[in-house]
């Protein structure tokens, strides 16, 4: 059975479009685990546009399942996970300029840094994943730094714009996940993953996690936190 774990990051998104205290990301993360989500993610950016310090030092407070930290590979970011101690950490890209996370970690570009920064959060307990492409030379290295999950990328996939395109797509993310699975890393997934597109996953039981987060946020415009939650668990916890 799959677990969903919640990103949280698009109440945030809300609440800062009028500067004001809410919608309040610390609450959603309540609800989302009452409703039965066994993850809450959140991604602390450089530029602070949404998830905040006080959003993560109090939903490190307040979660009780497992709190997942994605950032950027930087030294302010790997100084405040060491700090705040999430349960896990997801290594991801950041440009200043994205509306969202636009493609995988090129953890091949940079395998030295990538290994400090897995040793100095593994230092103090804490899980890392790299949140990667569809390319098993990625998930190879991911492997090698010292890595204990990858995240595949699934935001291509979403973004097909024909069966044929989409079929080849999700083919590309069975292989890696297959191939991540002899290497013993954790399998989970996440980007542009909605209640219609998740459900073809219910063919690749090696992938354990499923991270969604904007479609959850903007179903729960219309049927609430609690509902939008409880519908997209009932659909992963059958893969």
């Amino acid at each position: 059975m799959a677990r969903l774990a919640v990103n949280v990051d698009h109440v945030a998104t809300v609440r800062q479009a009028r500067g004001t205290d809410e919608p309040d990301p610390v609450i959603a993360a309540g609800i989302a685990e009452l409703a039965g989500a066994e993850g809450i993610i959140c991604h602390l950016r450089e530029d602070r546009r949404h998830i905040n310090d006080r959003d993560l030092r109090i939903l490190r407070e307040v979660v009780k399942t497992r709190l997942n930290m994605e950032m950027a590979a930087v030294p302010e970011m790997v100084e405040i996970a060491r700090n705040v101690r999430p349960d896990l950490v997801t290594l991801v890209p950041e440009k200043r300029q994205e509306i969202t996370t636009e493609g995988g970690l090129d953890v091949r570009a940079q395998p030295d840094l990538y290994r400090r920064v897995v040793e100095d959060l593994k230092e103090k307990g804490i899980e890392v994943s790299f949140f990667v492409d569809p390319d098993p030379e990625q998930i190879e290295v991911a492997h090698r730094v010292g890595g204990d999950i990858v995240e595949i990328h699934t935001g291509h996939y979403a973004e097909a714009r024909t069966e044929a395109e989409a079929r080849e797509r999700f083919e590309r993310i069975c292989r890696v996940a297959g191939f991540a699975e002899t290497l013993k890393l954790g399998i989970s997934a996440g980007h542009g993953l909605h209640y219609v597109n998740v459900k073809r996953f219910k063919a690749v039981p090696r992938i354990r996690e499923y991270s969604i987060g904007h479609s959850i946020v903007a179903r729960a415009v219309m049927v609430g936190f609690d509902r939008a939650v409880r519908e997209m668990v009932e659909l992963v916890k059958n893969f």
